[in-house]
């Protein structure tokens, strides 16, 4: 079978990554990882009977680093060519809100605490759990991740984990901190830590130098937010017909049809996120589940589409405070956006802010990184 160093190795050769010590490090602890796997007693076979809980599968490994580092391609030859089954690759957000619906599930049937079942069910679903970005953003997330990840690892599952911030840092400020320590104690003592934070930005790299705003809207800027997309997912242009789209879950039961979703990067129309029924918790869900976020068909506002305008407000709000990154085509400049009437003076703070989204030192920043 592929190892993942053989795989790392052929995309250096084919110039498509640069030599990096980081990834090298991490190519090589994944490895080693994948070995250990491999020694592990299948369940039910001779060698499991004899040796019973006498071996364990390892923790697995943390990776951490700035945006564009190669975390994310990491994990996802790791997850590829690692012979280990069942196994599951998961955007970290989209995980919690799962864990929070079945949470819910399972307090509705009153049957005790909750976690120790939602636990044994993943663990059943996933000897190997794959998370890109971990990030926590509340006490609630910290507190269910805690206690979930200890029973998970006691379960036996080895995790394989991505973040853009050390252990340490997780959590870092929030509400009731102390109570989320042994969860990162946990994490450096199970899981290997390995920071990523070479010389190259290839999420940066991708683009180019290529603008983030378009204007006005029409066929030359679809054309170049087009092109965006697929240098930021390394997608073949040519199955453009193929590419994934996706149920977002919101809080409460409902979900968000998202047209093109792919490697955390996600397209979307201005109608569809400004001119329907939205609010808050349909934009946070955006901006904690992608790190890009490419958006046309923006059109001049004012006071004759003053509820468009608002959702526009919260959804910019949302994107900046995750530092998602924003490729917008729009029929005006940011500062001329809501020129005239009322509304135009407020609407202010949101144009410095989608000015700044397209600064270099916005957009080197990590996405959820303060």
């Amino acid at each position: 079978m592929t190892r993942v160093g053989e795989r790392y190795r052929a995309l250096v050769a084919a110039g498509e990554l640069r030599p990096d010590a980081d990834q090298e490090r991490a190519v090589a602890a994944l490895d080693r990882l994948a070995t250990a796997l491999a020694e592990v007693p299948k369940k039910g076979s001779i060698l499991w009977r004899l040796a019973g809980r006498k071996v364990q599968p390892p923790g697995g490994i943390y990776m951490w680093g700035g945006v564009g580092r190669g975390k994310s391609m990491l994990m996802d030859l790791a997850f590829d060519t690692i012979d280990y089954a069942p196994k599951r690759r998961v955007h970290f957000n989209e995980f919690m809100l799962e864990m929070h619906d079945r949470l819910r599930a399972a307090r509705a049937r009153e049957e005790g605490d909750p976690i120790p079942p939602v636990a044994r069910a993943v663990a059943a679903e996933a000897k190997l759990l794959c998370f890109d970005e971990m990030i926590i953003n509340n006490s609630a997330d910290a507190m269910i991740l805690s206690r979930l990840f200890i029973q998970l690892l006691d379960a036996g599952v080895t995790v394989i984990t991505t973040s853009n911030r050390p252990p340490r840092d997780l959590y870092k400020g929030g509400l009731n901190r102390e109570l989320f320590l042994p969860f990162i104690a946990l994490i450096e003592q199970k899981l290997e830590v390995l920071p990523l934070n070479g010389p190259t930005d290839y999420r940066l790299e991708r683009l180019g130098g290529m603008p983030t705003w378009y204007v006005p809207n029409g066929p030359a800027a679809s054309a170049a937010l087009s092109e965006a997309f697929f240098r930021l997912t390394d997608y073949p242009v040519e199955d453009r017909a193929k590419v994934p789209t996706e149920e977002l879950a919101i809080p409460g039961g409902r979900t968000l049809h998202v047209p093109k979703s792919l490697k955390g990067v996600a397209v979307f129309s201005f109608k569809r996120l400004c001119g329907e029924a939205r609010g808050a918790s349909d934009y946070l869900a955006i901006a904690r589940h992608f790190h890009t976020v490419i958006l046309v068909g923006i059109p001049k506002l004012g006071p004759e589409n003053r509820n468009e305008a608002a959702r526009f407000v919260t959804l910019i709000d949302a994107l900046y405070e995750h530092k998602v990154k924003l490729l917008a085509a729009a029929d005006a400049e940011p500062q001329a956006l809501y020129p005239t009437g009322d509304g135009a003076f407020e609407f202010e703070r949101t144009a410095s802010r989608l000015m700044e989204m397209q600064s270099e030192d916005y957009l080197a920043k990590g996405h959820g990184v303060e």
